[in-house]
C-alpha cells in the first residue's frame, strides 16, 4: 500500500507518512554514519546486534555511538556551577 493510501486510511497528513518513508529510505546512510562514529569514539567498540530491520539497525547505531560519546566525555552536556 502506498503512503497516500495509508494517509487516507489512517486520516493522517500526507507529509507525516511521507516523512516516515524518507526516514526509512535514509536508514542505511544513518546506520553507516553512526557506526563510523562509534568506531571513532570507542576504544574497543561493541557493535550492536543485528536488528530485524534497517531502521532498527540505524537506531541501534545511534544509541551505541551516543553511549560511546557519553563514556568518552562524561561531562559533556552538563551545566557548570
Amino acid at each position: 500500500m502506498g503512503h497516500r493510501k495509508v494517509t487516507a486510511v489512517l486520516s493522517l497528513a500526507e507529509g507525516t507518512v511521507g516523512l516516515a518513508v524518507r526516514v526509512r529510505q535514509a536508514a542505511e546512510d544513518v546506520r553507516r554514519h553512526f557506526t563510523v562514529a562509534l568506531i571513532a569514539l570507542a576504544g574497543d567498540p561493541v557493535m550492536p546486534e543485528t536488528a530485524p530491520s534497517t531502521l532498527a539497525d540505524a537506531v541501534s547505531a545511534v544509541a551505541a555511538s551516543h553511549e560511546a560519546a557519553a563514556t568518552k566525555w562524561p561531562h559533556m552536556l552538563t551545566v557548570s556551577r
